[in-house]
Protein backbone atom coordinates (compact mmCIF):
# COMPACT_ATOMS: atom_id res chain seq x y z
CA UNK A 1 0.00 0.00 0.00
CA UNK A 2 2.54 2.58 -1.13
CA UNK A 3 -0.26 5.04 -1.90
CA UNK A 4 -1.34 4.90 1.76
CA UNK A 5 2.12 5.84 3.07
CA UNK A 6 2.35 8.59 0.43
CA UNK A 7 -1.03 10.04 1.40
CA UNK A 8 -0.14 9.80 5.09
CA UNK A 9 2.97 11.96 4.57
CA UNK A 10 1.12 14.50 2.42
CA UNK A 11 -1.68 14.89 4.96
CA UNK A 12 0.68 14.94 7.94
CA UNK A 13 2.58 17.87 6.44
CA UNK A 14 -0.63 19.69 5.55
CA UNK A 15 -2.05 19.36 9.08
CA UNK A 16 1.23 20.45 10.69
CA UNK A 17 1.37 23.49 8.40
CA UNK A 18 -2.21 24.40 9.33
CA UNK A 19 -1.30 24.18 13.00
CA UNK A 20 1.64 26.56 12.55
CA UNK A 21 -0.53 29.03 10.62
CA UNK A 22 -3.19 29.06 13.36
CA UNK A 23 -0.62 29.48 16.15
CA UNK A 24 1.01 32.34 14.25
CA UNK A 25 -2.38 34.05 13.94
CA UNK A 26 -2.74 33.71 17.70
CA UNK A 27 0.71 35.13 18.46
CA UNK A 28 0.09 38.18 16.27
CA UNK A 29 -3.39 38.73 17.70
CA UNK A 30 -2.34 38.40 21.33
CA UNK A 31 0.41 40.99 20.76
CA UNK A 32 -1.91 43.51 19.11
CA UNK A 33 -4.85 42.99 21.47
CA UNK A 34 -2.80 43.19 24.66
CA UNK A 35 -0.88 46.25 23.46
CA UNK A 36 -4.03 48.25 22.70
CA UNK A 37 -6.04 46.90 25.64
CA UNK A 38 -6.52 48.20 29.16
CA UNK A 39 -4.02 45.84 30.84
CA UNK A 40 -1.52 47.54 33.10
CA UNK A 41 2.24 47.11 32.78
CA UNK A 42 2.19 44.19 35.26
CA UNK A 43 -0.56 42.16 33.59
CA UNK A 44 0.57 42.60 29.97
CA UNK A 45 3.76 40.51 30.18
CA UNK A 46 1.92 37.81 32.16
CA UNK A 47 -0.74 37.38 29.47
CA UNK A 48 1.83 37.45 26.67
CA UNK A 49 4.08 35.00 28.47
CA UNK A 50 1.19 32.65 29.11
CA UNK A 51 0.20 32.58 25.44
CA UNK A 52 3.80 32.13 24.29
CA UNK A 53 4.31 29.22 26.68
CA UNK A 54 0.93 27.70 25.75
CA UNK A 55 1.47 27.99 21.99
CA UNK A 56 5.08 26.77 22.11
CA UNK A 57 4.48 23.93 24.57
CA UNK A 58 0.96 22.64 25.28
CA UNK A 59 -0.77 23.65 22.05
CA UNK A 60 2.00 22.64 19.66
CA UNK A 61 2.92 19.36 21.34
CA UNK A 62 -0.71 18.44 21.96
CA UNK A 63 -1.84 19.24 18.43
CA UNK A 64 0.99 17.24 16.88
CA UNK A 65 -0.08 14.26 18.99
CA UNK A 66 -3.70 14.75 17.89
CA UNK A 67 -2.53 14.73 14.28
CA UNK A 68 -0.64 11.48 14.84
CA UNK A 69 -3.61 9.82 16.58
CA UNK A 70 -6.00 10.88 13.80
CA UNK A 71 -3.74 9.68 11.00
CA UNK A 72 -2.90 6.40 12.73
CA UNK A 73 -6.57 5.69 13.49
CA UNK A 74 -7.51 6.16 9.84
CA UNK A 75 -4.56 4.04 8.70
CA UNK A 76 -5.53 1.24 11.08
CA UNK A 77 -9.10 1.26 9.77
CA UNK A 78 -7.91 0.81 6.19
CA UNK A 79 -5.18 -1.75 6.84
CA UNK A 80 -6.62 -3.88 9.62
CA UNK A 81 -10.38 -3.76 9.35
CA UNK A 82 -13.38 -4.99 7.44
CA UNK A 83 -14.55 -1.49 6.54
CA UNK A 84 -17.56 -1.69 8.86
CA UNK A 85 -19.01 1.10 10.97
CA UNK A 86 -18.59 -1.12 14.04
CA UNK A 87 -14.86 -1.44 13.42
CA UNK A 88 -14.53 2.33 12.99
CA UNK A 89 -16.43 2.92 16.24
CA UNK A 90 -14.06 0.60 18.11
CA UNK A 91 -11.05 2.51 16.75
CA UNK A 92 -12.65 5.84 17.70
CA UNK A 93 -13.48 4.70 21.23
CA UNK A 94 -9.97 3.36 21.80
CA UNK A 95 -8.17 6.45 20.46
CA UNK A 96 -10.42 9.27 21.63
CA UNK A 97 -9.07 9.37 25.22
CA UNK A 98 -5.58 10.03 23.78
CA UNK A 99 -6.97 12.69 21.42
CA UNK A 100 -8.89 14.37 24.26
CA UNK A 101 -5.91 14.31 26.62
CA UNK A 102 -3.94 16.34 24.07
CA UNK A 103 -6.77 18.73 23.23
CA UNK A 104 -6.82 22.24 24.68
CA UNK A 105 -10.36 21.50 25.87
CA UNK A 106 -8.84 18.98 28.27
CA UNK A 107 -5.76 21.01 29.15
CA UNK A 108 -7.21 24.51 29.62
CA UNK A 109 -10.76 23.78 30.80
CA UNK A 110 -12.12 22.59 34.12
CA UNK A 111 -13.48 19.03 33.79
CA UNK A 112 -15.86 19.56 36.73
CA UNK A 113 -17.57 22.54 35.08
CA UNK A 114 -21.25 22.07 34.18
CA UNK A 115 -20.55 22.74 30.47
CA UNK A 116 -17.51 20.49 30.20
CA UNK A 117 -19.48 17.43 29.09
CA UNK A 118 -20.92 19.38 26.15
CA UNK A 119 -17.42 20.48 25.20
CA UNK A 120 -16.15 16.91 25.38
CA UNK A 121 -19.00 15.67 23.17
CA UNK A 122 -18.24 18.31 20.53
CA UNK A 123 -14.55 17.36 20.65
CA UNK A 124 -15.44 13.71 20.02
CA UNK A 125 -17.65 14.65 17.06
CA UNK A 126 -14.76 16.66 15.66
CA UNK A 127 -12.39 13.71 16.09
CA UNK A 128 -14.80 11.34 14.35
CA UNK A 129 -15.15 13.75 11.44
CA UNK A 130 -11.39 14.15 11.14
CA UNK A 131 -10.84 10.38 11.06
CA UNK A 132 -13.61 9.85 8.50
CA UNK A 133 -12.21 12.50 6.20
CA UNK A 134 -8.68 11.19 6.65
CA UNK A 135 -9.90 7.76 5.54
CA UNK A 136 -11.26 9.42 2.40
CA UNK A 137 -7.86 10.97 1.70
CA UNK A 138 -6.00 7.76 2.43
CA UNK A 139 -8.09 5.76 -0.04
CA UNK A 140 -6.89 7.87 -2.99
CA UNK A 141 -4.83 5.66 -5.31
CA UNK A 142 -4.36 8.22 -8.10
CA UNK A 143 -0.88 9.49 -8.86
CA UNK A 144 -0.87 12.62 -6.68
CA UNK A 145 2.16 14.58 -5.51
CA UNK A 146 0.82 17.23 -3.14
CA UNK A 147 -2.15 18.20 -0.98
CA UNK A 148 -4.01 20.09 -3.69
CA UNK A 149 -3.91 17.10 -6.03
CA UNK A 150 -4.85 14.76 -3.18
CA UNK A 151 -7.79 16.96 -2.21
CA UNK A 152 -9.12 17.14 -5.77
CA UNK A 153 -8.87 13.35 -6.10
CA UNK A 154 -10.58 12.77 -2.75
CA UNK A 155 -13.51 15.18 -3.08
CA UNK A 156 -13.90 15.49 -6.85
CA UNK A 157 -15.64 18.86 -6.53
CA UNK A 158 -15.32 22.12 -4.63
CA UNK A 159 -18.82 21.71 -3.18
CA UNK A 160 -18.01 18.33 -1.62
CA UNK A 161 -14.76 19.69 -0.22
CA UNK A 162 -16.59 22.73 1.18
CA UNK A 163 -19.21 20.59 2.92
CA UNK A 164 -16.48 18.48 4.54
CA UNK A 165 -14.63 21.62 5.66
CA UNK A 166 -17.84 23.20 6.93
CA UNK A 167 -18.56 20.20 9.11
CA UNK A 168 -15.15 20.57 10.77
CA UNK A 169 -15.48 24.32 11.17
CA UNK A 170 -18.97 24.08 12.64
CA UNK A 171 -17.77 21.75 15.40
CA UNK A 172 -14.86 24.08 16.20
CA UNK A 173 -17.24 27.04 16.25
CA UNK A 174 -19.59 25.17 18.58
CA UNK A 175 -16.76 24.40 20.99
CA UNK A 176 -15.60 28.02 21.12
CA UNK A 177 -19.19 29.19 21.63
CA UNK A 178 -19.60 26.92 24.67
CA UNK A 179 -16.56 28.53 26.30
CA UNK A 180 -17.74 32.02 25.33
CA UNK A 181 -21.09 31.41 27.01
CA UNK A 182 -19.39 30.87 30.38
CA UNK A 183 -15.68 31.58 30.59
CA UNK A 184 -15.50 30.26 34.16
CA UNK A 185 -14.82 26.90 32.50
CA UNK A 186 -11.30 28.16 31.70
CA UNK A 187 -8.59 27.33 34.23
CA UNK A 188 -6.42 30.33 33.26
CA UNK A 189 -6.27 32.85 36.14
CA UNK A 190 -5.83 36.07 34.13
CA UNK A 191 -6.86 37.62 30.83
CA UNK A 192 -9.79 35.31 30.05
CA UNK A 193 -11.57 37.94 27.96
CA UNK A 194 -8.53 38.67 25.81
CA UNK A 195 -7.72 34.98 25.36
CA UNK A 196 -11.29 34.24 24.26
CA UNK A 197 -11.26 37.21 21.89
CA UNK A 198 -8.02 36.00 20.33
CA UNK A 199 -9.38 32.46 20.11
CA UNK A 200 -12.48 33.67 18.26
CA UNK A 201 -10.57 36.02 15.96
CA UNK A 202 -7.94 33.38 15.23
CA UNK A 203 -10.64 30.86 14.36
CA UNK A 204 -12.38 33.30 12.01
CA UNK A 205 -9.07 34.10 10.28
CA UNK A 206 -8.26 30.40 9.91
CA UNK A 207 -11.77 29.73 8.60
CA UNK A 208 -11.50 32.49 6.00
CA UNK A 209 -8.08 31.25 4.91
CA UNK A 210 -9.23 27.64 4.50
CA UNK A 211 -12.28 28.64 2.46
CA UNK A 212 -10.14 30.85 0.21
CA UNK A 213 -7.77 27.92 -0.32
CA UNK A 214 -10.62 25.90 -1.81
CA UNK A 215 -10.80 28.42 -4.66
CA UNK A 216 -7.13 27.82 -5.35
CA UNK A 217 -7.40 24.03 -5.12
CA UNK A 218 -10.49 23.79 -7.33
CA UNK A 219 -9.87 26.70 -9.71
Amino acid sequence: MEYLDRNYKILEKRMADQMETSLNYGRDLIDSEVDVGSFNFIIKPIVKSFYKYWSDKDAKVGTLEQIRVTLDAAKEFIKNGDGSKEHLNRIIDRNFPIYLKNDQTYIQCNSTHRNYKMLEEVTKKCFITQVEETILFFNVKDDVKNYNELSRAAFQSKEKAYQALKRQLDYNDEGISIVEQDDSILKVPLGKNIILKVLRMGFEMTKENLIEELDIIFN
